[in-house]
């Protein structure tokens, strides 16, 4: 199946995790597909045909318009969006959690997802076709504790997308949300050992998730089939979450 044949599509956090699985089932459907990451090295195992791997700071509101720029030159439009990329940052109580990290874990998880946002809802309004997939994950319905910044950023991807998904209702660009519970990827190598038992302790199908399960359900939003869905949460945790 072809359902995303001549579409062009940018990934965020693409190289790694749930995103290297997004870009390669979009790529599979006959998508193409420009990732924006940091990891130079991730970036260079794609196929160049492909997918153009750029390396972005997400952080950097300026970075993401002049790489959105370039998507637009090359391919002539986006398609799809899906921002994939976050850190989890330190696990520990609230009363030690330093400023700086606090800080850190929302720029990367909420303001690179905000310019990211922002930079293609030009192009996907005057197209009047768009696919907008942000990943949270159930840390922003629930709240997991020693992980306050992550939780609560997670929360305010959850909030925005609400925000935008309405705000875009009428002009052929749906944007909504996924919400996994952990998946084992590089990112458990930022958590504790402690706090990767608390995740799994929580989901009532008693493993992890797969990346190509949340790939799968990414695929669909992003597609022409996703036609009266908008603003809208996605649940994948194995029923640790049902609302």
């Amino acid at each position: 199946m072809k359902r995303f044949e001549g579409r062009n599509a940018v990934v965020t956090g693409g190289a790694s995790g749930i995103g290297y699985a997004v870009t390669s089932r979009l790529i599979s459907e006959g998508a193409h597909v420009t990732v924006w990451d940091l990891d130079t090295d991730a970036l260079t195992n794609f196929d160049a045909s492909k997918v153009n791997g750029t390396v972005v700071n997400l952080t950097d509101a300026d970075a993401v318009y002049a790489a959105r720029d370039a998507v637009l030159a090359a391919r002539g439009g986006i398609d799809i969006l899906v921002c994939s990329a976050g850190i989890t940052g330190p696990n520990c109580p609230i009363s030690e959690y330093s400023e700086e990290a606090w800080k850190t874990v929302f720029d990367v998880n909420m303001h690179g997802l905000f310019y990211s946002n922002k930079a293609v809802i030009p192009a996907m309004t005057d197209a009047g076709y768009g696919r907008i997939v942000n990943i949270a994950s159930v840390a922003g319905k629930e709240g997991n504790p020693n992980a306050s910044a992550y939780s609560a950023s997670k929360a305010a991807v959850i909030g925005f997308t609400k925000s935008l998904g309405k705000e875009l209702a009428t002009t052929g660009v749906a944007a909504n949300v996924v919400t996994p519970a952990a998946a084992k990827t590089a990112i458990f190598d930022q958590m504790s050992e402690e706090h990767i038992a608390y995740m799994l302790s929580k989901i009532p199908m008693g493993r992890f998730g797969q990346v190509d399960e949340m790939a799968s359900m990414v695929a669909w939003l992003c597609s022409e089939e996703c036609s009266f869905s908008t603003g809208a949460v996605f649940d994948i945790t194995g029923g640790r979450s049902v609302y």
